[in-house]
């Protein structure tokens, strides 16, 4: 038995993927003590049975369709043309569409790539610092994950068995936090840079801006108006969202032709496909841990030290920002949400606020030294030394640890909205 553990372990060290890891140590597990294989199975057919379930390709294909249009040219128009005129302004648009962004994609990586790709440059040439532009385009490429209708907190959702429109409420406020502390820091850091009359926008570039993204603005509203105002739930919400960005994308802009079509579907879906192999071995294995009472084992044993709610959430900070710097969130939400949510609750935390506070941990953890996934995507990207993106990135970092001890030990933020209309 002892072998075989540590044969799992090499397989991991070895790259192995995640799922066949995952799936390994619960057939091990089980196994060890004489319960049946075929209940490993069993549990991960009961994910068939999660109507959440169904929203997740949806808008991950909706988040797929966008990324690989023309919607970034056309939201960073139109927010340039809206905000660009202003002493620091571009750097807000910046924030401003890579939260819009993220929060339909879901993937850091892929704002990073198509929206800061075409917003870096546009920084430099405007005559902000480079190591600004670098840490501003680092830490927004995960910025949307709080907002609406980010697939991470959707997956949380589905793994916690809480409401997802309660998630998408709870996040609004500390995404908004978040976004206020960073474009105060933008506009002081850009101040002293003179706007010139030609560079204000005309009413008419306003209007033309407006026109141009005219078919995508009404997204956000689709969403939440669409749940919020009783006429569908999470799961057909997503339907309606994949076909207007469907019609939108290929019939109306015309950005992808009939020919790229299928190979975006078969991108989105392997994505998907990736996410829903690894949840359903994991809840095999968070099965097993339960039988086992490991949850509660290590709360006992926690507890033996730690007696005050507000240090269980300080260490869990920690702990988060640990796990968010070293795997994608999707992985590190299906491994460590089941553990903590019986701990979290044995101390009285809110399963709602607990998914916005995981949120915000592995939101930040992206861009943690020394081994964020955001760190080493911006190095790729913009053909920088990881360690220059580490300086560029620390006053970003410090803004946003401001803004998750106050998410944190400030619970109504999260709730106020939910306790308002959920």
């Amino acid at each position: 038995m002892g072998l075989s553990k540590v044969l799992i372990l090499v397989l991991a060290v070895l790259g192995t993927p995640l799922f066949v890891v995952i799936s390994a140590l619960a057939l091990l597990s089980f196994y060890a003590i004489e319960i049946d294989l075929s209940v490993v199975i069993i549990e991960m057919t009961r994910l068939a049975d999660t109507p959440l379930l169904l929203s997740l390709p949806l808008f991950i294909f909706a988040g797929t369709l966008l990324a690989e249009s023309g919607t970034p040219q056309r939201l960073l128009r139109l927010s340039q043309v809206l905000l660009g005129w202003m002493p620091g302004g571009l750097a807000v648009v910046a924030l401003m569409v890579c939260a819009v962004f993220t929060a339909f994609t879901g993937a850091s990586g892929v704002t990073i790539f198509a929206v800061g790709g075409l917003l870096y440059p546009a920084l430099v040439q405007d005559n902000y610092p480079e190591r600004f532009s670098l840490g501003l385009i680092t830490s927004s490429g995960s910025l949307g994950l709080l907002f609406p209708p980010s697939l991470p907190l959707i997956l949380y959702g589905v793994i916690a068995e809480t409401r997802v429109d309660q998630l998408f409420l709870a996040g609004i406020l500390p995404g908004i936090l978040m976004l206020i502390l960073l474009v105060v820091y933008s506009m002081v850091k850009g101040q002293n840079r003179k706007v010139k009359d030609a560079e204000k926008p005309s009413h008419k570039d306003m209007f033309s801006g407006l026109r141009e993204a005219a078919w995508e603005l009404p997204l956000p509203i689709i969403v939440l108006g669409g749940i919020y105002g009783g006429f569908f739930v999470a799961g057909e919400a997503a339907a309606v969202t994949a076909l207007y960005v469907l019609v939108v994308e290929v019939l109306i802009y015309r950005d992808i032709s009939m020919t790229r079509l299928p190979k975006i579907m078969v991108k989105s879906m392997v994505l998907f496909g990736g996410i829903l192999v690894v949840l359903a071995a994991s809840m095999a294995t968070t099965n097993y841990l339960v039988d086992q009472q490991v949850p509660m084992r290590l709360f006992e044993l926690i507890r033996e030290y730690i007696s005050s709610k507000y240090t269980f959430l300080l260490l869990l900070n920690i702990f988060l920002l640990i796990v968010g710097s070293m795997l994608d969130i999707f992985s590190a939400l299906v491994l460590v949400v089941p553990i903590i949510i019986p701990i979290a609750e044995a101390y009285g935390v809110d399963l709602i606020h607990l998914g916005i506070i995981f949120l915000t941990n592995l939101q930040i953890g992206y861009c943690t030294p020394p081994v964020g996934l955001n760190l080493f995507l911006a190095s790729y990207r913009f053909e920088k030394p990881v360690v220059t993106l580490y300086r560029a990135t620390l006053p970003f970092l410090g803004l946003l640890m401001l803004t998750l001890i106050i998410i944190t030990y400030f619970p109504i933020i999260s709730l106020a909205l939910v306790n308002l209309w959920g």
